[in-house]
């Protein structure tokens, strides 16, 4: 009795980089000379790679500009000539200007693509984009990104919300709940976070007063040359006191208007998330964890922020573990 193995799927990740020029809407579409086609930048993702560094890799070798990756975008997967399938993983994205100059600190220099395999990266109004794509498939996520521009909710930063990484077990440590340390896993984890911190343009470090939060965003820190904001509000013991005061602190970073991550515990997390839900729209909000642990070590729940007239509301959400290195 035979059985049928699913095909290997290729993973790849881009993004749809757009800006207003005159009040238009307009992406940057990147001709391949090989295939003599349009389409919007991306690639596979390397051995070990998170999705979101292969997004803003490929991103830069292809266009040349450093970005700073907004809300996801519709995906598309399609079988290749090899038998296996390919997924790519779009978001939207912006060029990086100089308020994320801290997070581009934070990531390894990259290469451009020789002009072999990119020749002509070129900048369309989006009605013009769609004429120019050759691939039906892509006018998907064009389209999502029309819609949420129209809506006012593709302009947006991120505000991440980590947990911390992997910590000693509490019977196993001696100390206090203030210096329980991170295990090795931990720490790796803490470092792996580097990546996906950046690809949000993260510019504020904001975390908890005990040392495994601290342990966690110290790496990104270090790397974009931030001073990480410590807050005894952010613990355990002080989220027991006063949820409020927890809530109040997320709220100001959702009104901050820049990218930056809230670095805080397993206990915290319901708060947090009940503020984010608050902001969001109706479909965003349903959608958010409800039930512990709401994250898992290292795991980060990014919150794309609109400012609108009424205030910060979150337009969508997502979440990530870190590729441990």
């Amino acid at each position: 009795m035979s059985t049928t193995q699913a095909p290997v799927v290729v993973e790849a990740a881009g993004a749809l980089v757009w800006r207003v020029r005159l009040g238009r809407l307009q992406v940057a579409l990147v001709h391949r000379p090989r295939y003599d086609d349009w389409s919007w930048p991306k690639g596979k993702v390397d051995p070990g790679e998170t999705l979101l560094a292969a997004a803003t890799r490929e991103v830069a070798e292809e266009t040349g500009h450093d970005v700073v990756l907004g809300i996801p975008l519709p995906g598309l997967e399609y079988p290749l000539s090899d038998g296996r399938r390919k997924r790519v993983h779009y978001w939207a994205a912006q060029v990086a200007g100089r308020p994320d100059a801290a997070a581009l600190r934070a990531r390894p220099p990259v290469p451009p693509a020789s002009t072999k395999e990119i020749d002509q990266l070129r900048w369309f109004d989006v009605a013009t984009a769609s004429k120019r794509l050759t691939r039906d498939d892509d006018q998907e996520p064009l389209a999502e990104l029309v819609e949420a521009y129209d809506k006012g909710r593709l302009d947006t930063r991120a505000l991440v919300v980590a947990r911390h990484g992997t910590a000693r077990r509490r019977s196993d440590w001696k100390g206090t709940e203030l210096d329980r340390p991170l295990t090795p896993e931990g720490q790796r984890q803490a470092r792996a976070l580097v990546s996906v911190l950046s690809t949000f343009g993260v510019g504020r470090v904001v975390t908890s007063a005990w040392a495994r939060c601290v342990s966690t965003i110290s790496p990104y820190a270090a790397a974009a040359q931030i001073t990480p904001e410590v807050s005894s509000i952010l613990t355990e013991a002080q989220h027991l006191t006063s949820p409020a005061r927890v809530a109040a602190e997320v709220l100001a970073l959702l009104e901050f208007g820049g990218d930056a991550v809230l670095c805080t515990h397993r206990p915290v997390l319901p708060t947090v998330v009940d503020v984010l839900a608050q902001h969001a729209r109706r479909p965003v909000a349903d959608a958010l964890p409800t039930a512990d642990p709401f994250l898992h070590p290292a795991q980060v729940l990014v919150a794309h922020v609109a400012q609108t007239p009424k205030g910060p509301r979150v337009v969508a959400t997502e979440t990530h573990r870190p590729h441990e290195v």
